[in-house]
């Protein structure tokens, strides 16, 4: 089992910005500790983050704007900032894979198996993990790793990425032992 962690949408705009929440403020002490083993694991880290460009996007539509390309909203929150050696991917839609070229990466990485974390679990997270499964990877998520803007949409998302993509929900604790 080769693994990786993506970090999705731990950004100022998601976090404390105009889209942000106290949930998306409690799991990043969590994610911290779990960068860090995987530092010391030299299990690789990728960031992937909305990048958005101004008046274009269809997703303005739903959500307020955010996260403009360029922007302090658009920035990694300063808790968690990538280090040296740490991948960091843009992305314009809710899956980290559209467009981008995190599964190229993730293929030149030899990796077989994500660990995902992030914001928001019921959207980007969702839907990364979707495109994930596509793909064939295995997917992990530490359930104190993610978060959504409610327990029913966290709760929801969880079970249904379990169910239908065969997701391990578990915790950060248990995958420091893996």
């Amino acid at each position: 089992m080769s693994r990786a962690i993506l970090v999705i949408d731990v950004i100022n705009d998601f976090v404390s910005g105009v889209m942000g929440s106290e949930r998306a403020s409690r799991i990043l002490s969590t994610i911290s500790k779990l960068l860090t083993w995987a530092r010391e694991n030299h299990v690789p880290i990728i960031y992937v983050t909305d990048a958005h460009h101004q008046g274009i996007e269809p997703e303005f539509e739903i959500f307020p704007i955010h996260a403009l390309d360029g922007s302090n909203g658009s920035e990694i929150v300063g808790e968690i900032k990538p280090e040296r050696g740490d991948y960091h991917i843009k992305k314009r839609r809710y899956s980290g894979f559209y467009e981008t070229g995190l599964d190229s990466l993730l293929r030149d990485l030899k990796v077989d198996t994500l660990i995902i974390t992030g914001i928001v679990t019921n959207i980007c997270v969702q839907h990364t993990a979707a495109d994930a499964f596509f793909r064939g990877y295995k997917i992990i998520i530490p359930s104190d790793c993610v978060e959504a803007l409610s327990d029913a949409e966290q709760e929801f998302a969880l079970r249904y990425m379990e169910k239908i993509y065969g997701a391990e929900i578990t915790t950060s604790q248990k995958v420091f032992s893996l």
